[in-house]
Order: C-alpha cells, then structure tokens, then sequence
C-alpha cells in the first residue's frame, strides 16, 4: 500500500477486526471503510452488492464472522454455518463484481483436519476429516478459502486467505458460556479469584495443545501479507495461489495455560480437569514457514500477551 488506497474493512468491531482497525489506522496511505452490521447486513446479497458499487473500495479485508468456542459451536451449528457461508460468498463474488483489486479473507486453524501431521501445512487443507464440534463453522472458511482460489483462477484475481491459529486479545467476547478457551478461562479464574473458591473446573483433559497469538501481532501479520508483492505471494502459495498460516510457532498444553491465567488473575486455589468435557482436536501446531519467508515474526510472548488481556478485561468487562 504505497499510495493513497481506500480498503472496506469487514468486522471492524470484532476482536480480529478492531486489531485490523487500530493498526490500519496508522498508515496515513490508507482511506478505511467501515460498516457496523446495523447499517450493512452481510449475509444480504443485494445490500453488500450496492454497497460495493457505490463506495467502490480497492481493497477488501473479511474479518467479519460469526464466532464462537466448542459449547456455542455445538450449540447454534445452523447459525455458525449459514452465517459465515453468505458472508464470505457474499463480500469475495461482491469483490469481483465490484472490480476490487486485492481481497484478504481470514480463515481458522479449525478449517484443517483433526488428526492433521504436526505441524499443519497449507496443504493439509481438505486431507482428512475435520473436528466434530467446529465442523460447521470450518466448512464455512473452507468454502471462502476455496472461493478466493476458485476466482484467482477463473478471473485473475488478487484473493489471497489466512489461516490465523487460536487468537486472543482486547475485545474477545468472555460470555461465561459461549467464548473461546482464553477469554472462558479469564474470566473464571477471576471470579473464582474474586469470590475466594478453592477451586476452579476446566473442561477437557488439560493434554490438548494448542497454539496461541495475541490478535495485534496477527493484524500486523495480516498487513504484511497484503503489502506482499503479487508474484511473491504467489510464489509462496503455490499451487492454489491463495493461502498462507499465521502462528506463534510454539505450543502449549491447555493445563500450562490454565496455570498461567491462574496466575495472571491471582487465582492460588486448584485446577480440576474435567474429562468428561471434550478435549477438541488433540494437537493444532500451524507450520508458519510460509510467514517466516515473508520476514514476518510475532512480537507478544503468550505471558504478555495474557497480561495485557486480563488488563483489557478489569477496565471493560
């Protein structure tokens, strides 16, 4: 982005989004389009046609999804799965119709297959079969990932895809029930800290390994990605031209983060893991090498990173 570019920013709102928005907002080159759902519904096919015709951005990031952890996944399957279908339809064929130069559509870890080889390339995408609890929400993001492929070759097309790992950060949803792993862990273990309880339950195992980011470092992962010369990005992605994980490149079990958050939030009771709670897919490690030949690296550590989070959670939550 070297010269003056107006870039329609979808989901600026969301925790993903909001990171987007902050670090976009410093690049004086860039003229941002935003757009909360109240004024664009973008699972309207005709309503996110007209609004790309009359603004007419140049580019297009799709942060904008319906998201939720395993509890809220197994609960709304038909919601998960339609929402995030038409929104991904909708915004990369409503890209095309609009002449939009470059598109970048974001992905999820879950999208790749449960018992994927450690750690997971680009092309395990599609090599076997997905977890059961997300698998509505996955087949979602593999429809996107395949649309910004299919219009790259049919059309000639810039639509390039992410694959972000587990993410977390300011502005992640931390409802009790229906939030991912980090902000459910937060906020129990300060509860549990505040209200003086001896214990705290968490579900699964506590053996599941999980990579984790904080939501900054993917934003400025998601820009580099997007300043990245056509061939060289092409280069990269080869043979379907459109896809690219983002990670941290470590791991860690959820019973190491567990103790951590406990930490972080002054919890010194006991930790009890529920077994009888899935335990999701056993190991989701990215494989980042593609990044890494970007010149891109995190700048978070997770301890940071979880800091800063709980912080984020005492002043809004």
């Amino acid at each position: 982005m070297t010269e003056l570019t107006r870039v329609f920013l979808a989901g600026h709102r969301g925790m993903v989004g909001s990171a987007l928005l902050r670090a976009l907002s410093r690049r004086p080159e860039v003229e941002l389009l935003t757009c909360d759902r109240q004024a664009l519904d973008l699972t309207d096919q005709s309503a996110v046609r007209d609004y790309l015709a009359a603004h007419r951005p140049r580019k297009i990031i799709i942060a904008a999804a319906r998201v939720g952890g395993i509890h809220a996944n197994n609960i709304f399957p038909a919601e998960f799965i339609y929402q995030n279908l038409m929104i991904a339809a909708n915004l990369i064929h409503g890209a095309h119709l609009a002449e939009v130069s470059q598109l970048l559509f974001l992905g999820s870890s879950c999208a790749y297959p449960k018992f994927a080889d450690q750690p997971i390339g680009e092309e395990a995408l599609l090599a076997g079969l997905l977890e059961p609890t997300n698998e509505p929400y996955a087949v979602a993001k593999i429809a996107g990932i395949k649309l910004c492929e299919s219009y790259n070759r049919q059309y000639g097309r810039d639509y390039r895809s992410v694959m972000p790992t587990n993410l977390y950060g300011p502005n992640d949803n931390f409802h009790p029930d229906h939030s991912h792993v980090v902000p459910a862990l937060i906020r129990r273990f300060h509860e549990a800290a505040s209200q003086g309880l001896d214990e705290v339950a968490v579900w699964g195992s506590g053996r599941a390994l999980r990579d984790f980011l904080h939501v900054d470092d993917l934003a400025t992962a998601c820009i580099q990605v997007l300043d990245a010369p056509v061939d060289r990005y092409r280069e990269l992605t080869l043979p379907m031209n459109s896809l690219i994980n983002i990670g941290s490149g470590s791991e860690v079990s959820i019973a190491e983060l567990a103790r951590t958050i406990a930490g972080v939030t002054g919890f010194n009771g006991e930790i009890v893991f529920d077994a009888s709670r899935p335990d999701g897919t056993p190991r989701k490690q990215l494989d980042v090498s593609r990044m890494s030949a970007l010149g891109w690296r995190p700048g978070i550590s997770l301890q940071e990173g979880l800091e800063a989070t709980y912080r984020w959670f005492l002043d809004n939550v």
